[in-house]
């Protein structure tokens, strides 16, 4: 077991660490600083799945429980297995537990290579020492390397740590076995007081936050923090010390051991068959995601109901069923914006550093798991719109809207998906998204219709970008084609308006293609957000680790 010490000045390397070889071989974790968990899931549920993501195909369901099981008990979890994680909504687990959880996640596989970013933090003393020493009799029964970045280890857990390394501002001032550090510090003038724990000594030798802080020296007098930063930064950078260290690496490199392979990981059926459930009942559980939009849904599906009651067939329903058209368009698909999947940038992001599964698989099972609730919140809210309106009757031409409806909403989600990438803050992304869905609906016909609008730009190409303009012409078919409108505006007696006459004229509605070919349209603009979608965050994984080290580079 490794561990380091990094300054706040300093660039957090294994916060920011994104390696195609974690995901490539998965011989190697990552545990992050922040305890990134799904609040809806209990302890039990969190480990189990993700057992069940990361653990190979060939262990049965009955052996990853147990061995689930075994790993949750031994972070000392017994207590808490069925309580869930919570959250800012719910009140759940301690915060040191969510740390222990984060652990367990990332320990199921037994890692070759397990990075730990400030594994103690929110954990007692006690607590601390039973992970850390539990950490390291894995590590040493599993042969496993633990490397650690910890502030101010207590004592105990000091002891665990074989070898230590001491940054200070971007500057290595020890590197080497940690027993050595304590002699180290002493030839270098600072000695570790007695019965005081030697890594509060180290912190507080290097650490020049506080200007007025000094550090005390083995001489008489007492020396400023950068003072002995130097001091100590040149006493290892000393040829003596220089060829101790080279000797040490040239031993460590001799050590050799078993080359790296790939783990065996779960098939494709399996891990989508799992993120599709978890992404079900997390969907379920969480009720701002879709149980509280299904709320609001269903007062607009009342409010336009209610003041849209039974426009009926005379000519100036004519105007009517439209603006029904339109407001449902607009207001339900625009409060679609709410399932901005912030979780793309949290527990998506941290289980992709690690391999647990691929972009394909979360897409995938992301759509079918939301599908049945999109149903939902386009099915009741829709059926209480479109009978208190008085819309054409007929269970073919419902079915049709609800269908719409459904498309819309799934699309929009899409287009969300593909902003939380771009835009990862959740304000933000609904900002961007409101104005993207704003844009959007003044080009979709029926703020200004197709044949006003300005050519450039407006109508070539962001009219025909605009899933607006499929979804109301969807929508006008389904509602006009084969009514007939008594006219109050011509004086010949009993003279009628055809659907059909009003889509082409009044409306200007594209007649070349039936209501069903704007169905697939809209089908096939989800498919490519979707498409889309993966490849961002495909590119996204390639282009960051550049700029990063492009901006190290500049940096030094």
């Amino acid at each position: 077991m490794a561990a380091g010490r990094s300054s706040p000045s300093e660039p957090r390397s294994l916060a920011k660490l994104q390696s195609k070889w974690f995901r490539s071989t998965g011989a190697g974790a990552y545990v992050t600083q922040d305890n990134v968990l799904m609040s809806t899931m209990s302890v039990r549920e969190a480990i189990y799945y993700s057992a069940q993501l990361q653990l190979p195909g060939s262990m049965s369901a009955e052996e990853k429980r147990a061995h689930a099981d075994a790993v949750i008990r031994e972070m000392g979890l017994g207590d808490a297995m069925d309580t869930r994680i919570g959250g800012r909504m719910t009140k759940g687990i301690s915060g040191g537990q969510r740390k222990r959880v984060t652990i367990c996640v990332e320990m199921l596989t037994r890692p070759r290579l397990l990075f730990l970013d400030e594994p103690t933090s929110g954990l007692d003393s006690a607590a601390s020492y039973h992970v850390m020493s539990h950490i390291a009799r894995v590590a040493a029964r599993e042969g496993m390397t633990v490397v650690a970045a910890v502030h101010q280890p207590c004592g105990d857990v000091f002891d665990l740590f074989h070898r230590l390394c001491l940054l200070a501002y971007g500057r290595t001032v020890f590197f080497g076995p940690a027993s050595d550090a304590t002699q180290f510090f002493t030839e270098s003038g600072f000695p570790c007081p007695h019965l005081r724990n030697p890594s509060d000594h180290f912190l507080r030798t290097i650490n020049k936050d506080f200007d007025e802080e000094i550090v005390e020296s083995s001489k008489a007098r007492r020396k400023p923090a950068a003072e002995a930063i130097e001091i100590l930064t040149d006493a290892y950078q000393s040829p003596a010390y220089s060829e101790k260290t080279m000797d040490r690496i040239a031993e460590m490199k001799g050590i050799g051991g078993a080359p790296f392979r790939k783990r065996e990981q779960a098939s494709f059926s399996t891990k989508l068959f799992v993120l599709t459930r978890r992404s079900f009942v997390n969907m379920h559980r969480d009720i701002g995601y879709y149980w509280m939009r299904l709320g609001v849904y269903l007062g607009i599906g009342i409010c336009l109901g209610t003041i849209f009651y039974q426009v009926g067939h005379s000519y100036s329903s004519i105007q009517s069923r439209c603006e029904v058209i339109m407001y449902t368009t607009a207001l339900i698909t625009f409060m679609a914006i709410g399932g901005f999947p912030s979780f793309v940038e949290d527990v998506f992001r941290r289980e992709r550093l690690s391999g647990h599964y691929g972009v394909a698989e979360f897409v995938i099972s992301n759509t079918l798991s939301a599908t049945p609730y999109l149903a939902v919140i386009a099915v009741i809210p829709g059926a209480m719109l479109y009978y208190l309106t008085g819309l054409m009757k007929g269970p073919d031409r419902f079915a049709y809207f609800v269908i719409n409806l459904c498309m819309c909403t799934l699309l929009v989600e899409s287009m969300m998906m593909i902003i939380a990438v771009i835009v990862p803050d959740f304000l933000m992304g609904i900002i961007v998204g409101a104005g993207v869905q704003g844009v959007m609906m003044l080009n979709g016909g029926f703020f200004r219709l197709p044949n006003e609008l300005p050519k450039p730009v407006w109508k070539y190409p962001c009219y025909y970008i605009s899933f607006h303009k499929y979804a109301v012409q969807g929508f006008y078919k389904n509602e006009f084609i084969g009514q007939t409108f008594p006219s109050d505006q011509l004086v010949e007696k009993n003279v009628t308006i055809s659907g059909l006459w009003v889509l082409q004229e009044k409306l200007q509605v594209e007649m070349g293609y039936s209501k069903w070919v704007n169905i697939a349209i809209l089908c096939g603009m989800m498919v490519v957000y979707r498409v889309l979608f993966f490849a961002i965050v495909k590119i996204a994984e390639e282009v960051r680790p550049k700029l990063r080290g492009m901006r190290c580079k500049l940096c030094k």
